[in-house]
């Protein structure tokens, strides 16, 4: 039988067939995530390096980096991770070689990291992009060691918004919305005003918006601001409730006052900072009173105003204490109670373990506190210019990592 003859119509339809699909395809390209990516990965993969033995006598600095979309240093496993612009950066911490770069050709929302029990303890770093309507919604977590891309996902988020981690999950915090993501980026909780709604009815609340958020000991504190509400609430939030869409909120109680700022969370207790006259408000797991003690720390402090950037506390741990820098004061919490062990004036940060001790940021310097008593041993001379604003530390190894401002300054044991 002679083969059916191909008529020239029929050629032509399938050249303009291919012609669309390639266009199309070349379309779908340029403008997917991948086009505007530049990814270097480390060839070798980068090692931390080994822990201080013991708080040295003087430090020197030795290196500095740009890192504007970070609030504190970022140490992701190995790395000492800055993020500028639109570029993440994945540094060797004791010389600040850069060892990887992941970069885009949109803004960067912000950068941290979380999971640290992903991939045999390295973690991730979680970098958070601006989508093309504006919002924060281009999400991807790289592995610290290589920066490899290890997964991604398209989070509703606005901008401004901070990543929170305690280990098992990260909360993305915003003014009336919040998401919470396991490791593997699946969204866990939605809470507030959902962008696109599955189901209508299931938020708790409508029309609050949030002043701060704390994600610690599996457990999402959260104070809110609501209509026809002449006060704060604190209202405790599961991160990981059987669906994600209908928060299970484990209590939400009216507080005092207004104003008022969720500090810490652990597994029994909830720590409340209020206004006028400045006191901590710690609750037990059903949100009852369990204690109220006044704080030797300026109203302006609590209040916010004069005090430390709007957003979550800034805090830091151990196995000990809980570190809260008011603005002017770092006030150390007891790691189960919350109750307040001491407090240290004339601070520019949270406080954190070092070589066996505790540093502290001071103007002209680190001093090294007495972890029971608080009490101030020695200071430690750094030079930070004129600098008297929010210092943040990280430690990584024996290199002590500073964020000043739009910058990240790493500091190695000079004697």
């Amino acid at each position: 039988m002679r083969a059916e003859r191909r008529r020239r119509g029929d050629l032509v339809a399938v050249i303009v067939i291919a012609v669309l699909v390639l266009a199309g395809a070349t379309v779908l390209w340029r403008t997917s995530p991948a086009a505007g990516t530049t990814s270097g990965t480390a060839t070798t993969p980068i090692t931390a390096p080994a822990g201080a033995s013991r708080v040295p006598a003087a430090f020197a600095e030795a290196w500095r980096a740009p890192s504007a979309s970070t609030s504190a240093p970022v140490v992701a496993g190995p790395a000492a991770v800055t993020a500028d612009s639109s570029t993440v950066v994945g540094h060797d911490a004791r010389t600040g070689a850069e060892r990887w770069r992941y970069s885009r050709d949109v803004p960067l929302c912000t950068a941290a990291a979380g999971f640290p029990d992903a991939d045999a303890g390295t973690g991730r770093v979680l970098a958070l992009y601006q989508g093309p309507t504006g919002w924060c919604s281009e999400l991807t977590a790289l592995r610290p060691a290589t920066g490899e891309r290890a997964t991604a996902s398209n989070p509703d988020m606005r901008t401004g918004t901070r990543l929170l981690s305690d280990g098992s999950f990260v909360v993305a915090t915003g003014p009336d919305y919040l998401e919470v993501w396991r490791s593997d980026l699946v969204r866990t909780l939605e809470y507030g005003a959902v962008p696109t709604p599955v189901q209508v009815g299931v938020q708790p609340r409508t029309g609050c918006t949030y002043g701060s958020t704390a994600l610690m000991a599996g457990r999402l504190g959260v104070i809110e601001r609501c209509p026809d509400e002449d006060r704060d609430r604190i209202t405790v939030v599961k991160p990981d409730g059987a669906e994600a869409e209908k928060p299970e909120v484990q209590f939400s109680v009216p507080l005092p006052a207004a104003g008022a700022t969720v500090v810490a969370l652990s597994a029994e207790r909830v720590a409340v900072a209020l206004p006028n006259p400045p006191r901590l408000l710690v609750l037990d797991q059903a949100g009852a009173q369990v204690a109220l003690t006044a704080l030797d720390v300026p109203d302006p402090d609590v209040t916010g105003a004069g005090g430390p950037p709007a957003g979550p506390a800034a805090v830091s741990a151990d196995d000990q204490h809980v570190y809260w820098w008011t603005g002017t004061h770092t006030v150390a919490l007891g790691v189960g109670d919350l109750a307040p062990v001491w407090t240290v004036p004339g601070t520019l940060g949270p406080a954190v373990p070092y070589g066996g001790g505790l540093l502290v940021p001071v103007a002209g310097g680190l001093a090294q506190l007495d972890r029971q008593r608080g009490a101030a041993l020695r200071t430690i001379p750094v030079q930070r210019a004129d600098r008297t604003g929010p210092v943040r530390l990280a430690a990584i190894g024996e290199v002590l990592l500073e964020q000043r401002g739009a910058e990240v300054v790493a500091l190695r044991p000079a004697s």
